[in-house]
């Protein structure tokens, strides 16, 4: 099974190709957009460019996982990402993935970020089957974590990872925040959930 186009109301998600690598090198090397993200500052085009192919295996890993670029009319405004867990400290690949987002600031709290994670959301569990899916950002950003509890993930944990150069905040550590199956379906009104 390969990734699906999504839609959510407003957003269109396509499979992330390498059409998309321009789009990839405007976010990332933003700072705003990286401030929580690997060293704090933006990315340069070749550190982008590894960062792609990276992008572009995580859709070979398991089917109907990956990274979908988010377009509003045919507007880029970011990316969203379901994908394997990559770490042992997240748990099995089996049944579960991570959900991500990263927005050009221009689109940020315009409530994008959340309406993209739903339709994922949706997808990961209707159609792919997940039994759990979760998030994780530094302790620190605020508006993702908002951003994960409006959507219906809970808090799990916090965490500490080892950084060769932590930027400012990585002494508070990680979040992880997690939503299974059963919870969703539960709960599918109340994060306005179609």
């Amino acid at each position: 099974m390969s990734q699906a186009i999504l839609r959510s109301p407003r957003i269109t998600l396509l499979p992330l190709a390498d059409e998309h690598l321009d789009h990839e090198v405007e976010l990332d090397a933003d700072p705003e957009v990286m401030r929580y993200l690997g060293n704090g500052t933006g990315r340069s085009r070749l550190e982008v460019e590894r960062a792609h192919r990276n992008r572009m295996a995580a859709a070979t890993q398991v089917p109907g996982l990956g990274y979908w670029i988010g377009l509003v009319g045919d507007r880029f405004v970011g990316w969203w990402i379901l994908a394997a867990p990559d770490r042992p400290d997240q748990g099995p690949v089996e049944s579960q993935a991570e959900l991500g987002y990263r927005l050009l600031p221009r689109y940020w709290r315009r409530g994008l970020a959340s309406e993209g994670a739903r339709e994922l959301l949706r997808y990961g569990f209707e159609d792919l089957g997940l039994t759990r899916v979760f998030a994780e950002t530094m302790a620190v950003n605020t508006a993702s974590r908002a951003t994960m509890a409006a959507i219906g993930l809970e808090y799990v944990r916090t965490f500490h990872l080892r950084w060769e150069d932590p930027i400012p905040g990585a002494e508070h550590g990680e979040v992880e925040y997690a939503i299974t199956r059963k919870h969703w379906n539960t709960n599918r009104s109340r994060f306005n959930i179609r």
